[in-house]
């Protein structure tokens, strides 16, 4: 179980009992029931929906003492730099999620056996705030981040939550921090949603307790210098998801299988890995993001935007939903067509082949856009469209274009929140 240290000192503090108001002989003796009770509990979703959910009224803010200095815009490494809090939120099987917390950013003392570093009960959202010129703060659809999360943990065994409750207090941690925000276009605040089983044992089961907690980074452009194509490597001998697993969630167990293919794939002088699915070599996702093909069709030469479906084995992206909708919404009325479906790799060779390949590019949080220049398949390079002095295609800038619009409040969406 969760049996955090007393805090130490204002300059290197701890996330602590007293911190959450817990007392431990109140976690030892209430929190955690036997394996059998727990399961019972997880088995029974109408005893699970009673108990208590996330409060934000309930709401407690600790200021820092330390306020740390802002890094120049010019030197900030996305994931490097953290704001001056966090928030966290407990959540016990006997008494469901306990009341918010913001306190200064600090460690978290977990005793070596919590579950979450020995079966992986972990999931994340990767999310951002904007500042716009006005200097209102937004948050870019974080209705789906707060789904895809509920989804994530629920197919772990960890608690699921009420997301417009996590919004507002996410929201009120930005306003906190807000001054780590640049005002320039480009800039943003990171924001990491994690929660993990914290319970204490080595039994394999439903956890009976588990940490919420929200980080955030302050991070610029994700091409400082401008757009840089990328090119990769099809690989076919290491799988990112298959049918029935969980690559369509946000686990971390997804991310770390992945690095070592990257690395391979460095060797040769490539960036990332174009990620091959069985023997029809089925085009799934690129690196971690979303991938979008840009081509003619073979038979009526219609300009088509193509990404693979939504089968249990890609992930649910939020950018990737925002290209699908403002392509069906600006794009479709220009002659082309969108659709969800999937594309062989011979198939983008072919059309490669053909002149009919547009332009190839993936899409996340990150970047927006990634615009991919080559990709190495077998014993050929197959050139994606873009010309030698071209980093990015047209189809690319313009999503990239219309995604920072809303996102910065340049043009009134929907689709962007104001905290």
């Amino acid at each position: 179980m969760f049996l955090p240290r007393l805090l130490r000192s204002a300059r290197a503090p701890y996330l602590t009992a007293r911190t959450f108001g817990f007392e431990a002989s109140r976690l030892q003796t209430r929190a955690f029931a036997t394996s059998w009770q727990r399961r019972n509990l997880w088995a029974d979703e109408e005893l699970m929906s009673k108990l208590p959910g996330i409060d934000p009224s309930k709401l407690t803010v600790t200021e820092t003492i330390t306020p740390k200095q802002l890094v120049p815009n010019q030197d900030l490494v996305f994931g490097r730099t953290f704001t001056d809090h966090m928030l966290s939120i407990e959540w016990t099987a006997s008494d469901g999620w306990h009341s918010p917390r913001i306190t200064p950013y600090q460690n978290l003392s977990l005793d070596p056996a919590t579950c979450v570093f020995h079966y992986a009960f972990e999931c994340f959202e990767g999310m951002k705030a904007y500042k716009t010129a006005q200097g209102d703060l937004r948050l870019f659809r974080p209705d789906k981040n707060m789904q895809r999360l509920n989804k994530s943990g629920a197919r772990i065994a960890l608690p699921t939550f009420n997301g417009d409750a996590l919004t507002s207090l996410i929201g009120t941690l930005c306003k906190l921090d807000q001054r780590f925000i640049p005002s320039e276009k480009g800039y943003s605040l990171y924001l990491r949603p994690t929660l993990i089983g914290t319970q204490r044992t080595l039994g394999v089961g439903p956890p009976g307790s588990a940490l919420l907690f929200v980080i955030a980074s302050p991070v610029g452009p994700y091409y400082p210098t401008g757009f840089k194509a990328i090119s990769l490597e099809a690989t076919d001998y290491a799988v990112r998801a298959w049918p029935g697993g969980v690559g369509d969630k946000k686990l971390g167990a997804n991310y770390a299988p992945c690095i070592l293919p990257q690395l391979r794939a460095a060797k040769k002088g490539l960036h990332q890995n174009l990620w091959l699915f069985g023997p029809e070599e089925y085009i799934t996702e690129v690196g971690t993001m979303n991938l979008f093909i840009a081509m003619k069709d073979k038979e009526t030469g219609q300009p088509q935007l193509l990404t693979a479906p939504l089968d249990g084995t890609i992930l649910e992206g939020v950018t990737r939903d925002s290209v699908l909708g403002l392509a069906r919404e600006r794009l479709v009325p220009e002659g082309w067509k969108v659709e969800e479906r999937y594309v062989r790799m011979q198939e983008l060779a072919d059309a490669q082949a053909d002149g009919r390949l547009l332009e190839v590019f993936g899409a996340g949080t990150a970047a927006i856009v990634a615009p991919v220049r080559k990709v190495s398949w077998k014993d050929r390079m197959i050139d994606c469209g873009l010309k030698e002095t071209e980093e990015a295609g047209e189809v690319a800038m313009r999503m990239k274009n219309w995604i920072e619009g809303i996102q910065y409040g340049d043009e009134e969406h929907e689709w962007s929140i104001k905290v």
